[in-house]
């Protein structure tokens, strides 16, 4: 196995220069079409014993599964499984990640929820601290039994491609993203980003979809197994602060438990979900203006929510980490005509 990698702009990275290659399924579309693209990608160069796959979970805000008209549905963490499995991976070689701190009885499940509410503000661009608490970090840390067992092997750094399902049309930040690049080098481990469906449209990413029904998130359509686009265009995390308003009027119609549970963070806290709209605008614009029809709504009355519940309420008892400078620059929009967003 080589000891460095080798990049080739047209066809991607040299796979076989790498000791662990590691896909991060969200158990979206995207997540989906990645890691066929790697599997095929992986096969090719005959280096699939390398590839481990790692979701990294959001427990109760992760869009759960649901049954509609007698069929289950499955939830994200699940998908994600089935994502990795359904292009050969075996399912030994799949793993989920959820962040934990110390609890009662040892090592407790930490929402992103929970997180904000010990935190005392929500996500920003230039603050996006729920993608590393949540996601990269505890990934990372699920690479460390790996790089500390093949590290003693190699006698060297052990290399580490980390593959994402970020696409350019997703976002403006994304646009400008570079498909491959070296992302940490240390004493310990060397990991370089591939990002292989950059440039694949939406509306192509769709159509492969449709070519796998089994794979795709029910929240996606009107209605579970509608197949038709017409529910949220996000998957993962149900109620993001970086959602646009649409995907967000129905995740607050779909889970007004989880919604509800939001508010009580921002009225505790004074900040916002986004700069521009809060979550208490979001759920009287849904309750008395023309919004998307919800489809389905969850419950949320599992015992996972019932921690989650617990969890916030008694971090929002105590002051939070950070001063809520960001309260202060909110700019409301107007939600429909007539309906202004509070300031």
């Amino acid at each position: 196995m080589s000891g460095c990698s080798v990049h080739d702009p047209h066809s991607g990275p040299v796979l076989t220069s790498y000791d662990l290659i590691a896909p991060q399924l969200s158990g979206g579309n995207d997540s989906a079409l990645t890691m066929w693209l790697l599997m095929d990608a992986a096969r090719a160069a005959g280096v699939t014993e390398r590839v481990r796959s790692f979701h990294a979970c959001l427990g109760p805000l992760d869009w759960p599964s649901v049954t509609y008209q007698g069929t289950r549905w499955p939830g994200v963490a699940e998908l994600a499984a089935l994502q990795s499995t359904a292009f050969g991976l075996p399912s030994e070689q799949h793993t989920q990640v959820t962040r934990t701190l110390p609890g009662p009885g040892g090592r407790m499940p930490h929402s992103l929820l929970t997180e904000i509410a010990a935190y005392g503000r929500f996500p920003r661009m230039g603050s996006k601290f729920c993608t590393k608490a949540a996601k990269e970090s505890v990934v990372s840390m699920a690479w460390t039994p790996y790089v500390t067992e093949m590290s003693r092997e190699l006698g060297r750094p052990v290399r580490i491609l980390k593959v994402q399902g970020h696409r350019r049309d997703e976002s403006r930040r994304r646009a400008t993203m570079a498909a491959f690049r070296t992302v940490q080098a240390n004493s310990a481990r060397i990991v370089d980003e591939w990002l292989p469906a950059l440039d694949w449209p939406r509306p192509a990413v769709r159509e492969w979809s449709q070519d796998h029904p089994r794979l795709r998130h029910w929240t996606y359509d009107s209605v579970p197994g509608a197949g038709d686009f017409q529910g949220t265009s996000r998957c993962s995390c149900s109620l993001c602060s970086f959602a646009g308003l649409r995907d967000l009027l129905l995740a607050v119609a779909r889970r007004p438990r989880l919604a509800a549970l939001y508010a009580v963070v921002e009225t505790v806290r004074g900040d916002r979900l986004r700069p521009d709209w809060s979550i208490t605008d979001l759920i009287r614009h849904a309750a008395t203006c023309k919004t998307p029809e919800p489809g389905i709504i969850c419950p949320d009355n599992g015992p996972d929510f019932t921690a989650l519940e617990r969890q916030v309420r008694t971090q929002l008892t105590q002051p939070p980490r950070k001063p809520v400078g960001l309260a202060a620059h909110h700019t409301g929009r107007t939600l429909c005509e007539g309906c202004q967003a509070s300031t």
